[in-house]
C-alpha cells in the first residue's frame, strides 16, 4: 500500500468547538471564520482578495477513519450508504471540501463566510473557484 504525507499549512479559527453543534453544510447556519496560515505560507496568499470565492481543503482531524458506510445525514430511515457516495466527514481519508467566500485578508489571516469546520481544524490547501473568465 502506498502512503504519503500532507502537511498542515494553517488552522481554522471558528466559534464552532463541538462536533454536535456544527452544521452539516455551510448553508445550514455555518458561521464566518478565520483561516490562520502559518507565516511561511504568506507568499502563497498573494493574489487573493476580498470578494473571491475559494475552495478550502481541510483535514477533518476528529473524523472516524474506520467508517465505511453511514445513514445519510444521520437519518436511520435512510439505507446505509458507502461514505464515498455521501458528504460524511467520517471516511478513510477525511479531507474536508469547503467552498467559502473571502471577506477580508489581514496578513496571513483570511476571514471567510459560512465555514462549517471546527475550531483548530488543520488547513491543507486553498484554491480559487474557476469561473468562465478565469
Amino acid at each position: 500500500m502506498m502512503e504519503f504525507s500532507v502537511r498542515r499549512i494553517g488552522r481554522v479559527l471558528s466559534p464552532l468547538t463541538d462536533l454536535a453543534d456544527a452544521p452539516r453544510q455551510a448553508d445550514e447556519g455555518a458561521p464566518d471564520a478565520w483561516l490562520l496560515f502559518d507565516d511561511e505560507y504568506a507568499p502563497a496568499l498573494a493574489g487573493l482578495a476580498a470578494g473571491t470565492d475559494v475552495i478550502l481543503l481541510t483535514w477533518l482531524d476528529r473524523a472516524d477513519r474506520a467508517t465505511m458506510a453511514v445513514h445519510p445525514r444521520g437519518d436511520e430511515s435512510r439505507p446505509l450508504t458507502g461514505v464515498f457516495a455521501t458528504r460524511s466527514p467520517d471516511r478513510p481519508n477525511p479531507v474536508g471540501l469547503h467552498e467559502v467566500h473571502i471577506l477580508a485578508i489581514e496578513g496571513t489571516r483570511v476571514h471567510v463566510r459560512n465555514l462549517e469546520a471546527l475550531d483548530g481544524t488543520p488547513i491543507l490547501d486553498l484554491k480559487p473557484v474557476l469561473t468562465p473568465d478565469r
